[in-house]
């Protein structure tokens, strides 16, 4: 029989740990006590029924079993609120609240990540750090915290080149986290930092075998070139947006992740390996040990890293003895132990995918390779049951953090799992042969960009199948009927993988809802011009161009919702992609146009700010392959039924010291003609730009007009009765803080005759027929 007696463990100890580290200690403790007799009931059902009996033994006291989860659970939750008790009040904490400029010396202790800026904030450097020493307002304490790191300014590129490990002492405003974050302070820098001291001796060799394998792949194309030190040591800087939204919309994003399911899926390719070798007993759990060494020397001992690791020995434990019997028992002690260390963890989504991608290859994948060998070869069965049991067991955690379905993620990691260990397996050895030689390194780290091109190559393909990604919404409900969903399938794989024709049958259905995206009836209309994408608070607005082809004005500022507008659309090429201007609410969602479609020429404004968003919409062009041109008033171009028009910017007419509404006042005016639809597109134009405009004397006649930056009450009148528009559509989203569109231009828009039609209210807008005779349809009624 399973041994379940742990789970409820875990589970009152996860629970608990999440409300004793939330920063109020007295609920903290209340609810883990509460949390703990809640969970008196599971485990007596567990204790009663549920666990594992040796011969003559006797059962657990249901009794003692409710105890022990009451205790795991106070014991647990006491724990986090001590720990979070320990940063919200020493010195770190009280410096933070006042706000105080202090000195510190620190050390890195995590890579840096580069956020990209928006209109109203520049890019930001973030790093781990662990504060050693805080000077200000009279006082100096050594103390060992740890900290986030802020940067922004000249000072990026400094740190981004510093190794983990290096002692800086630097100058910045100390800041109070959010409640519940895991560090004592957010630090601000804001001067010039000095270096103290290099990594130590163990550092510098993590560090000099990372570079050794950027080495090893730098003559290899540069999307595997990118990929090998993410599958390895899951380093994401060099993957482009755009690659990273495919990987996204296929399901296989966990695999460029320091996460237990890849670590996993690294251990079983390792076992497989040394099985065919001749490999057995214990030298096979010490080849499986010497992964996880490896794996946590080279990803460094960060929490992450050891999260990982932890399930990763979990995993290996269960694919030895005991296998699926014992499995969830060691699952559950690992989380205990974890849990105890650092309770911080039950607030990581990451730890939740990790617990969840294990639990489900232990429980899952043998049991299905075993029925799926049967009539595939023992390796197909198992490349394709270990993906297919992370993923059910994760969909609805992914689906709550991304608001999508993969359709193509079960397809692309069975496609892709063959290749996953080769790559990661290669990818460790030409790190380590880099040491000794750098040709051998060489070679290894061609067959790990060889391996990983094969990845790419499959997330490509699946990317761009018409159904990839399906819309899921987040909301507490539609999660719990997923998770239903993903139960009552796993119950229905063993009897499905045991019969051949059904498995036939149910992979043609997928393929099938692969190439078509399923959409709601009567959506997108027949014969649509024009649309307005439902992408929220931002602009994603299509030109039709002919079947299959579009010309897209601005991205929005989500790449799963512009992703998943364009292919219910059914726009397969995109010859022009305008950006009318940087903004991200207009320009983030750049990844969702470029993933899986053939971007040829990219428009963008004559005005290059934000710098952040300018640098990342260039970077992301390049990698596609699409030319960038500036596009000023006069330009003019066709494509199939579309003419379109810039008629702008134009120096604005008057003054506006705000920076953001310069870089408004920038975006690029076009005029479309899309079959006899006249359609204006001002982007975010505010008052003094459309005053320019009129002054120019533009004809600015036209059928629909796209209301001004998502409706703003910022509006000139004379612009809207300039344009004679029959139908005005603005481009917001649903409850934003902006209260777009405003009831000022809702009402002039109206008193000029015009219907006005919103996607914070209608969903997608779409418009049909011509100026003679133009049509309505919306994704819902407004």
């Amino acid at each position: 029989m399973r041994d379940l007696r742990v789970v409820p463990l875990a589970l009152a100890a996860g629970a608990a740990a999440w409300a004793g580290t939330g920063g109020r200690p007295l609920v903290g403790l209340l609810a883990a006590g509460a949390l703990g007799l809640t969970a008196t009931v599971a485990a007596a059902i567990a204790a009663a029924g549920l666990s594992h009996r040796r011969a003559g033994a006797d059962r657990t006291a249901p009794g003692a079993w409710w105890l022990v989860t009451v205790l795991v659970a106070l014991v647990v939750g006491t724990i986090g609120v001590a720990q979070a008790e320990r940063l919200r009040s020493g010195p770190p904490a009280r410096l933070a609240a006042a706000g105080a400029v202090v000195t510190a010396r620190l050390e890195v202790r995590s890579d840096a990540r580069l956020v990209a800026g928006s209109a109203t904030r520049p890019p930001v450097l973030l790093a781990g750090a662990r504060l050693l020493a805080v000077s200000g307002r009279g006082g100096h304490w050594r103390v060992r915290v740890p900290v986030t790191l802020l940067v922004t300014g000249g000072e990026v590129g400094w740190w981004a080149r510093q190794p983990v490990g290096t002692t800086v002492t630097v100058e910045g405003r100390l800041q109070s986290p959010r409640r519940g974050d895991d560090v004592a302070a957010l630090l601000r820098v804001r001067a010039p930092p000095t270096a103290v001291a290099p990594p130590g001796p163990a550092g510098r060799l993590v560090e000099q075998v990372r570079a050794g394998l950027r080495q090893a792949v730098a003559g290899r194309p540069p999307e595997p070139r990118a990929l090998v030190p993410a599958l390895v040591l899951g380093d994401t800087a060099g993957l482009t947006p755009e690659l990273q939204e495919v990987f996204r919309t296929t399901g296989l994003t966990h695999l460029t992740a320091v996460s237990g399911a890849n670590l996993t899926l690294l251990l079983a390719f390792l076992l497989l390996g040394a099985r065919w070798a001749g490999v057995r007993g214990w030298w096979l759990r010490g080849v499986g040990l010497l992964g996880v060494a490896v794996f946590v020397a080279l990803c460094r001992t960060e929490p992450s890293v050891l999260r990982a690791a932890a399930m990763g020995l979990v995993a290996l434990a269960a694919l030895g003895a005991g296998g699926r019997r014992a499995g969830l028992r060691n699952l559950g002690v690992a989380v205990l132990v974890l849990l105890l260390v650092d309770p911080f963890l039950s607030r990581s989504w990451g730890f939740a995918l990790s617990v969840l991608a294990s639990g489900g290859i232990i429980w899952w994948a043998r049991p299905w390779a075993d029925v799926l060998a049967r009539w595939l070869p023992r390796l197909v069965a198992e490349s394709v049951t270990l993906p297919l049991a992370a993923h059910l067991a994760t969909l609805p955690v992914v689906v709550l953090l991304s608001g999508q379905v993969s359709v193509v993620g079960l397809l692309a990691n069975a496609l892709a799992g063959p290749f996953v260990g080769p790559a990661t397996v290669l990818g460790f050895a030409a790190a380590g042969a880099s040491l000794l030689s750098v040709p051998l390194a060489a070679g290894l780290g061609w067959g790990a960009a060889w391996s990983a091109q094969a990845i790419i190559t499959v997330a490509r393909l699946g990317a761009r199948l018409p159904g990839a990604a399906v819309g899921w919404p987040a909301g507490p409900a539609a999660v719990a009927l997923l998770a239903a969903g993903c139960l009552l399938a796993a119950l229905l794989v063993p009897w499905l993988l045991a019969r051949r024709v059904p498995t036939l049958l149910l992979a043609l259905a997928l393929l099938v809802a692969l190439v078509r995206v399923p959409t709601a009836p009567g959506w997108p209309p027949p014969g649509w011009q024009f649309v307005a994408c439902d992408v929220g608070q931002g602009d994603g607005l299509v030109l039709r161009a002919g079947p299959g082809r579009a010309v897209v004005v601005d991205a929005g500022p989500d790449p799963v919702a512009m992703r998943r507008c364009l292919d219910t659309l059914g726009v397969r090429t995109v010859p022009l992609l305008v950006l009318t201007h940087f903004h991200a609410d207009h320009a983030d969602g750049l990844a969702g146009v470029l993933a899986g479609r053939t971007v040829q020429q990219v428009w963008v404004s004559p005005l290059a700010e934000p710098v952040g968003e300018v640098v990342a919409v260039r970077a992301a062009a390049a990698a596609a392959g699409a030319a960038v041109t500036v596009a000023g008033p006069g330009t003019r171009v066709r494509v199939g039924e579309l003419a379109l028009r810039v008629v702008g910017p134009l120096p604005p007419r008057g003054t506006d010291d705000d920076a953001s509404a310069a870089q408004n006042d920038a975006s690029v005016v076009l005029l479309a003609d899309v079959g006899g639809l006249t359609v204006l597109l001002p982007g975010d134009l505010e008052p003094p730009g459309q005053r320019a405009l009129l002054a120019a004397g533009v004809d600015l006649r036209v059928t629909v007009l796209k209301v001004p930056h998502h409706g703003s009450g910022r509006q000139e009148p004379d612009f809207f009765a300039a344009t004679g528009a029959r139908l005005a559509v603005a481009s917001a989203g649903r409850d934003n803080d902006y209260g777009h569109p405003a009831p000022r231009t809702v009402a002039l828009a109206r008193g000029l005759g015009m219907t006005v039609v919103s996607t914070d209210r209608a969903g997608g807008v779409a418009v049909t027929g011509t100026d003679a005779d133009p049509g309505l349809v919306t994704q819902r009624r407004p």
